[in-house]
């Protein structure tokens, strides 16, 4: 096939796909797995109280409350959720994770304010960059750009219980592997 038969094809193919009844158009765009918070809009930035306190860092200057989230349209088959909270630009680009937690039931489709500052009797908190196994908040070095902190959902076909208590990012992704039913992110700044 030519190049310009191609592009005939594929501009048809986009032309009957913005003819679709609007019902139809919004019923598909309803079905995207998504997170959000009423806290905080996509690339807003956080408030402070979201942010890490440690008395002994000049820069965690917040109070270390978990932001409010919620999720929709999770795939089908899902029976848990994890979450990982990371800031790519901490510690000189090395990375730094703030929260992990996983076995969220597949019935649950949010968590409120503070509700994984402390642990949970409904899911599993993993190990975070400082050793907690519950979420803790940006502290980015003051002076920085404010920092970028992508807070990935992800939904599994493994139920809740399955995995062990405590793990670190990199094995919560381990035991993952091949039991991802999809993802969604969004992304919180936070600066001095």
């Amino acid at each position: 096939m030519s190049y310009r038969a191609s592009f005939v094809v594929l501009a048809g193919a986009v032309a009957a796909a913005c003819l679709l009844p609007a019902s139809q158009a919004s019923a598909a765009a309803k079905k995207v797995f998504n997170i959000s918070s009423p806290a905080l809009r996509d690339f807003g930035m956080l408030k402070k109280k979201y942010a890490g306190k440690n008395d002994q860092n000049k820069n965690c200057v917040g109070d270390n409350v978990s932001p409010p989230l919620n999720w929709t349209n999770a795939p089908a088959n899902t029976k848990s959720f994890a979450i990982i909270m990371f800031d790519p630009a901490g510690r000189g680009g090395a990375g730094v994770v703030h929260w992990v937690a996983y076995d969220i039931p597949a019935s649950k489709t949010s968590l409120k304010e503070g509700e994984a500052s402390q642990p949970s009797n409904d899911f599993k908190g993993g190990k975070n960059t400082p050793g907690l196994t519950t979420y803790f908040g940006p502290c980015p070095p003051f002076g920085d750009k404010p920092h970028p902190y992508v807070i990935t959902l992800v939904a599994s076909d493994i139920a809740p219980g399955t995995l062990q208590a405590g793990m670190t990012k990199d094995e919560l992704a381990a035991a993952l592997n091949g039991h991802v039913l999809g993802a969604t992110t969004m992304v919180a700044r936070f600066g001095h």
